[in-house]
């Protein structure tokens, strides 16, 4: 039975495909003339901001009602600025500094910039409570372990990107900081005794008046002991709209993920989160083709013609979709950019351990830094920059950088470059180093030899006592490598 034009429509009013390159595609061009109620923008899309604004505006000349959704979260996870780094810090080095004052103008200052790029809705913030510190996605995507600090910067962070004009979008509900699997592959568990802490932030991010929230992949058993949140009912209407009352837009995360695709495919996903509750589905990060985006449309049309989806909870979607798109649409707001305040968020978060009685600090030749580099989850760019060598070679020029992954910190490379750094200062640069042991290896053989050596954690800090000076950042974005970088060298 063909599928009829009107329920195509209505199936592309609630999905938000990505794409491949810098311009719209031809086929993209087409379903926004019909309807599609919005796109993804991953950094594949992004090359300046003059390109962004281009982008965008070529969108809105097809559909001026589109959503234009990223994830720019600052820090780690960042899409303007994939190319040098982000400006800001990401959430974890604003909950070190706890000023929800900070937090708030930073996210202003973010959504000023998201706003000049014609992009209305930013996937963020993480309002997930990252209790697991062996958490493989989360980590310092999150503003902390405690679901009361959480909580306030979420408000913070959510209040400073709606005065910009564009949404808020609270992720990933009900809570993704308590798990140890990345739902990009596998599906992730949240504990009983650990979901109200997880809850939370949502709540006040729902008192806050956030327009919208991403749901998680995860199994909530208390919950729900069979379907992840994304395709469960009972999270997505019984606990999210009915307990906590939230009236905004549900989007789902990225409906290709093995979590909830690995069981149902994508077109099979989708429909049942929309079953479920869901407003609107995200897909584009791993299949950005035509042919994903026309299957997903055509999988929530079919599912009505066969009674798995009620046209009216399709079409409660849409309206749902509709409303965040004339609320940004309206809010026009755009701040002036405050060029400042990421460089003074990095600079408070830095946290120094000095173990040594020795003047180890500040650095007045040049240095030789050995960066540790492990392999990211996917939410992560590869491409984007980090590091402490490079700013460091700004402040002391002929600084020696040699940045090692984990299948070439092998004994004798080690050796190779202690010889290397012998009559230079050496700092040692890790990331999330209690997460991998092959950085934990190299680091004590480094450190054996060079007891004298300056540890930068970018990751979490499992601990703070190892090298002469310990200097913990909460962060590996480009602005958080700057501060360190000033640090090392008392250059602040």
């Amino acid at each position: 039975m063909p599928l009829s034009g009107d329920l195509l429509r209505l199936a592309d009013s609630v999905l938000f495909p990505g794409f491949a390159g810098h311009t719209p595609p031809d086929w993209l061009r087409r379903r926004l003339g019909d309807g599609l109620a919005g796109v993804v923008l991953f950094s594949r899309n992004l090359a300046d901001p003059a390109q962004v604004a281009r982008l965008t505006a070529a969108l809105r000349a097809e559909n001026p009602s589109v959503l234009v959704g990223t994830d720019e979260e600052s820090g780690e996870v960042t899409r303007l600025e994939v190319a040098t780094g982000s400006s800001r810090p990401g959430g974890y080095a604003l909950g070190v500094v706890d000023d929800v004052d900070l937090t708030e103008a930073l996210a202003r200052d973010l959504g000023g910039d998201l706003a000049a790029a014609g992009i209305t809705l930013d996937f963020a913030p993480s309002a997930d409570v990252n209790s697991n510190p062996d958490n493989p996605v989360i980590g310092l995507r999150a503003f902390g372990a405690d679901p009361a600090l959480v909580s306030r910067h979420t408000r913070a962070f959510v209040r400073g990107l709606q005065s910009a004009g564009v949404a808020a979008c609270a992720k990933h509900f009900p809570g993704h900081g308590d798990t140890s699997v990345d739902s990009h592959h596998g599906v992730p568990v949240v504990s009983d005794d650990g979901i109200e802490d997880a809850l939370l932030p949502f709540r006040e991010a729902i008192k806050e008046g956030v327009k919208a929230v991403m749901t998680g992949h995860l199994l909530v058993p208390s919950y729900d002991a069979e379907l992840p949140a994304t395709l469960s009912p009972k999270v997505l209407t019984g606990l999210l709209r009915e307990e906590l009352g939230f009236q905004g837009m549900i989007i789902t995360d990225g409906i290709e993920m093995a979590a909830v695709a690995g069981a149902y495919g994508i077109g099979g996903a989708s429909a049942r989160a929309i079953a479920a509750g869901a407003d609107a589905i995200c897909v584009g990060g791993e299949r950005a083709d035509e042919a994903t985006a026309a299957g997903i449309r055509d999988a929530i049309a079919t599912a009505v013609t066969q009674g798995l989806l009620p046209e009216e909870r399709l079409a409660d979607a849409a309206r749902r979709v509709r409303e965040l798109a004339s609320w940004a649409a309206s809010s026009g707001r755009r701040p002036p950019r405050d060029g400042t305040v990421g460089l003074v968020a990095a600079r408070r978060a830095i946290r120094i351990t000095r173990r040594s009685a020795a003047p180890v600090l500040p650095l007045t030749s040049p240095a030789y830094v050995v960066e540790l580099a492990p392999e990211m989850n996917l939410a992560i760019d590869r491409k984007t920059p980090w590091g402490v060598g490079e700013p460091l070679a700004r402040l002391l020029p002929d600084t020696v950088v040699r940045r090692l992954a984990a299948g070439d910190s092998t004994g004798p490379a080690l050796e190779r470059l202690l010889g290397e750094s012998a009559g230079r200062p050496l700092v040692v640069v890790v990331r999330d180093v209690h997460r991998h042991a092959w950085q934990e290896q190299a680091l004590r053989h480094l450190l054996s030899a060079r007891p004298d050596a300056v540890v930068v954690e970018m990751g979490l800090p499992a601990r703070s006592d190892l090298g002469a000076v310990h200097i913990a950042t909460y962060g590996s974005a480009q602005v958080c490598g700057q501060a360190a970088a000033e640090v090392l060298t008392g250059k602040v």
